[in-house]
């Protein structure tokens, strides 16, 4: 069993005591976990097929052609079809009199067990309304299709899977240099520090929108391209606050203990000032989520994101903005969007609250 500092322990049972960011945690920990395996809920592929005694798991393995199956087509099966057609050779077994071919007894074992919405999110269906279409629960569209037949909320969950990855991907990196650079600035001081100082002044000058538009313009958009720019620029703000926290930390006792004991410059760092300066990093990082999941979406909103037809909120919000005749759209992903910032937002407050230092300090 994990045990923790008494220090430590009261800052959790603080956080806890907050329910709004306790609960948001929770709720978004579950959504971030249903959106990794987004293939077990939204999917076209079947989870399985049970076919003459054996079992198949398409889901996360290979493409199966429809002549696996007993289908007279080469290309990749068609699980919704196979299931009606499976069902319907059940109820036609189970009809006749004495089941008493062979085949028909063979058949009524074959299955299939689809996911909760049988649509990807690349997929279009042109079989029941023209799109963009309302919600239907007979065709599994639970919040209905967008305007070329795509399922709502299949692209709303892999949009949301492609946010949460970009968002926790770019920080971790961007954090990784901010706080090395950070705390080496503050600790050596001097020339070093004064390089960096400048170098940062210049590079927060150039304009974040018109790079994207100029790499976007002689490069193909990718989720690594924009995760790259996004780290370009986003190291910086994290690099200033461990430059002070570090330059303070330096000065006390404790740190001057380690080098009369012969410490390594880099051992006091990572040893003994950075895991003191944690509370910083801890504090910014649901905000920093918060950011980066906006830039995102603005930047497909605006459409220098993500090329289609990678699922996008702000590809779907763009939608929506331009077909409020069919509010299905514009409702589904605003309230997806608000939800999921004010649920990062509840737990970056609580997190801030739990881990003020002040609360526990006794100055004399």
């Amino acid at each position: 069993m994990m045990t923790f500092d008494p220090m430590t322990h009261k800052k959790i049972q603080r956080f806890k005591a907050i329910k709004r960011g306790y609960w948001s945690l929770i709720i978004l920990t579950l959504l971030v976990v249903v959106a990794i395996g987004a293939e077990l809920l939204v999917n076209s592929r079947a989870l399985a097929v049970k076919y003459d005694n054996r079992w198949y798991f398409p889901t996360y393995g290979d493409v199966l052609p429809g002549t696996t199956f007993g289908q007279d087509y080469q290309s990749e099966t068609n699980y919704r079809q196979l299931q009606l057609l499976f069902e319907q050779q059940d109820k036609q077994s189970v009809s006749d009199d004495n089941g008493t071919h062979a085949a028909n007894k063979k058949s009524i074992d074959n299955k299939v067990i689809m996911p909760l919405v049988p649509w990807n999110p690349y997929e279009q269906d042109f079989d029941g309304d023209f799109p963009p279409a309302a919600p239907n629960a007979e065709a599994k569209h639970y919040l209905g299709t967008d305007t070329i037949g795509r399922d709502i909320l299949a692209r709303l969950l892999y949009g949301f899977r492609i946010a949460m990855g970009f968002a926790f991907l770019t920080m971790m990196v961007s954090y990784a240099i901010g706080v090395t650079v950070g705390c080496a600035m503050g600790f050596w001081g001097g020339k070093f520090d004064l390089f960096f100082q400048r170098f940062i002044e210049i590079w927060s000058m150039v304009p974040f929108l018109y790079v994207i538009m100029i790499l976007v313009s002689i490069m193909q958009p990718s989720f690594m391209l924009f995760s790259f720019i996004n780290v370009l620029f986003g190291w910086m703000g994290m690099t200033w606050y461990m430059r002070t926290m570090t330059y303070k930390e330096k000065a006390r006792e404790y740190v001057m203990a380690a080098q009369a004991l012969g410490a390594s410059n880099w051992r006091i760092l990572y040893h003994h000032i950075l895991p003191n300066t944690m509370v910083m990093i801890v504090t910014l990082a649901p905000f920093t989520i918060v950011g980066n999941i906006t830039a995102l979406t603005a930047l497909d909103y605006l459409g220098l994101g993500l090329m289609p037809p990678t699922p996008s909120w702000g590809e779907l919000l763009q939608q929506g903005k331009s077909n409020l005749d069919s509010p299905w759209i514009v409702l589904s992903v605003v309230c997806s969007i608000v939800s999921v910032l004010v649920m990062v937002t509840f737990i970056g407050e609580a997190i801030r609250e739990a881990f003020d230092p002040k609360r526990y300090t006794l100055y004399t």
